[in-house]
């Protein structure tokens, strides 16, 4: 049966149409411009904001960042984030042009709309958005709102870390921060989580030099005597992260209320859910629910997203330089800086010669309270639709959590509704899952 949308749906859809149609990718800083400056102006017109740091008075070598304040003479303050970034997408294999969308009706999701964003992140930002201009304009704000929207979150937010390390910091104390998003990932339970890992980026390289290999690309004929980069570096990084622990670094055990968590969390988890959600096969690791969590929750990755030569590849050649490129995932409580320099001491006393360690970005992960502001209205507001959450001791995923620490205790990722393929083919968001997250965080703002 067809879903029909209520109001709510019909205003995001509309205004998700509108982000669609902005190609925000990492490498179109025209459009992600562009997109700021529209969202600024949307947010000043609609909800009379007051703009904190005008889009037009910064810099041009970063995505800006959009940050208002809607002030109903409120003693207390909320913060909502969200990021108008995505991910590029080749329109091959889609049902419709990603950067237009449009809705199809799935037989086993039901209406979805499939846009690069349905997910991830611009149909819960257009969500948030029309949540907040319909409580605005009703009166029924019980709290000041800032609003803090970036453009670098898929590449580390390093634009929004510095702007928050400002003293004093841009955004005064607040209960609360929420990261409005569709946590009924696969369609299953929302989660809840109570902190997040944090990322290091960079590349591990190595140039032909003074220690052996080309300085320019040459006939591969010579193979046999000239030393070639791209095998050096499969030596490298052999020594800092061996393949057959998949890039895991340490995995530090948890504590007792990491643990309390735990022992609630793993009955309700399903590893074969959690597989064909993830379009995988098996784990790297045996054990049951509880023991992977353990492990997942635990570990330092060293993840390898691209690996490469230079020039482009040839079969023909020996190249002049190879590069993986790296991001490493640390828990709460993991050292980036001491597992970096554990890394570069491997590459020193193997005498791996030509290879270096470079770091583009580093920021830890956090974790912060059930007891926090804003994590019990956030379990309710699940409630209220007879939604049970998975509290997690803290996410997988990565998020600048830290930064925002000296704003409010508890930064939140929330928000029921389901949508996937999140950087993938024919990302979508279902329109039940929109009424759901709408109202959901309607629920949230409320519970102040």
């Amino acid at each position: 049966m067809t879903v029909q949308p209520h109001a709510d749906v019909d205003a995001t859809l509309e205004l998700l149409s509108s982000l669609t149609a902005w190609q925000s990718v990492a490498d179109q800083p025209d459009e992600q411009r562009s997109l700021a400056a529209w969202l600024e102006a949307w947010l000043v017109e609609e909800l009379e904001a007051d703009v904190v740091l005008p889009v037009a008075q910064q810099p041009a070598d970063s995505p800006p960042l959009v940050h208002v304040r809607v002030d109903v003479g409120a003693p207390d303050t909320l913060v909502l984030y969200n990021m108008y970034d995505v991910m590029p997408a080749d329109p091959q294999g889609w049902q419709v042009d990603p950067f237009t969308g449009g809705i199809r009706h799935w037989r086993d999701k039901g209406d979805v709309f499939i846009s690069r964003g349905a997910e991830n992140n611009k149909g819960p930002l257009a969500g948030m958005l029309t949540v907040v201009r319909e409580l605005w304009q009703n009166g029924l704000l019980a709290t000041n709102l800032e609003i803090l929207l970036e453009g670098e979150e898929e590449c580390g937010s390093g634009a929004l870390r510095r702007y928050l390390a400002r003293t004093p910091c841009p955004i005064s104390p607040a209960l609360a921060v929420l990261f409005p998003s569709l946590c009924e990932y696969g369609g299953g339970a929302p989660r809840l989580y109570l902190g997040f890992t944090g990322m290091t980026t960079g590349r591990l390289r190595v140039a032909g030099g003074d220690w052996g290999g080309p300085q320019a690309a040459i006939h591969a004929s010579n193979a046999a005597w000239i030393a070639n980069p791209a095998w050096r570096l499969v030596q490298a990084l052999a020594a800092i992260a061996p393949a057959g622990r998949n890039g895991v670094l340490e995995t530090l055990p948890l504590d007792d209320d990491a643990l309390r968590i735990l022992d609630e969390l793993a009955p309700q988890f399903s590893i074969a859910d959690e597989l064909a959600m993830r379009k995988s096969e098996r784990l790297t690791v045996p054990g049951d629910s509880r023991e992977a969590l353990a492990f997942l929750l635990g570990s330092a990755v060293l993840n390898l997203s691209e690996l490469r030569t230079t020039p482009l590849p040839g079969r023909g050649i020996i190249p002049p330089l190879a590069c993986a490129e790296f991001a490493l995932r640390t828990p709460p409580g993991s050292s980036p800086r001491a597992l970096l320099n554990a890394m570069r001491e491997q590459l020193s006393v193997q005498a791996i010669a030509g290879a270096e360690l470079i770091v583009d970005d580093s920021y830890p992960g956090r974790r912060f309270s059930v007891d926090d502001a804003g994590v019990l209205e956030l379990i309710n507001s699940y409630h209220q639709q007879q939604a049970r959450p998975q509290i997690w001791p803290w996410a997988p995923g990565c998020a600048p959590a830290y930064a925002f620490a000296p704003v409010a205790p508890a930064f939140l990722i929330g928000g029921l509704g389901y949508g996937g393929n999140a950087h993938g083919v024919n990302e979508f968001v279902t329109l039940r899952g929109l009424a759901r997250y709408t109202r959901s965080l309607r629920d949230w703002l409320l519970s102040f």
